[in-house]
């Protein structure tokens, strides 16, 4: 549909009235701003809107949406034209909705995984927890870019989302048990003995000696085997 030639035609219409733009933005319970926005082809009515328009100017549905009197010998083959951009027009508007809602869902999801990993303490389960409940948010916004894939397509796209968020959260608990000297949060498995405590984690294991003493100290090893019996060693 032609916004900018829909919009001029109902400002013919309400001129032959005789109406203002807050006199009709009155009848049919819209402000003033959004006739304006309609006249001058910024965006169109609401599909609600059509029928009340129609009936305010005494017009078809046919003639709204084409921008025009409608002669009798094009009716039906304008009639098809707009149903099919009428179509197009709501398919697009419900993609765009949920666009708006994938990218709120996406910001959302990542400002809970940064707020988890600023403010719990590594050790905390819960900054694990909020950020793999952030992983799967922003994952389900991301779902909402990809539903006009194939299902193969948009099951790889959003295992790959998923599996790329999880591997950079992984790498910034990385950086911050070599640089910081903090407990990974993503360990599989934390073992305790006496001053010391194992973690095993997916890809490395984390050693750490003499806990909560002056000279306390984190050790990252490959992955070790390893049993309650044996992880003091691992500090010698």
């Amino acid at each position: 549909m032609n916004q900018e030639k829909i919009g001029k035609f109902i400002a013919e219409c309400r001129k032959k009235k005789g109406m203002t733009q807050a006199e009709l933005g009155e009848k049919l319970g819209v402000t003033e701003k959004s006739i304006s926005n309609w006249e001058n082809g910024r965006n169109m009515p609401d599909l609600s809107l059509f029928k009340p328009l129609c009936n305010e100017f005494n017009i078809s549905l046919n003639d709204l949406m084409s921008g025009e009197k409608v002669k009798e010998k094009e009716y039906q083959e304008k009639l098809e034209e707009n149903i099919i951009n009428t179509i197009d027009y709501t398919n697009k508007k419900i993609e765009n909705r949920n666009h708006f809602i994938g990218l709120l869902l996406i910001t959302f999801g990542v400002l809970i995984s940064i707020t988890a990993v600023a403010i719990f303490p590594s050790e905390s389960s819960w900054g694990s927890i909020y950020s793999v409940l952030g992983a799967i948010i922003s994952l389900i916004g991301v779902s909402r870019f990809t539903k006009r894939l194939s299902y193969g397509k948009r099951l790889l796209c959003n295992f790959s989302y998923f599996l790329l968020f999880i591997l950079i959260l992984m790498t910034i608990d990385y950086v911050g048990v070599i640089n910081i000297h903090q407990a990974p949060r993503f360990s599989l498995v934390k073992v305790s003995g006496e001053n010391v405590i194992y973690y095993d984690t997916l890809f490395y294991d984390v050693v750490r000696c003499n806990v909560d003493k002056d000279n306390e100290t984190f050790k990252v090893l490959k992955n070790q085997k390893y049993n309650s019996d044996n992880i003091d060693v691992f500090c010698k």
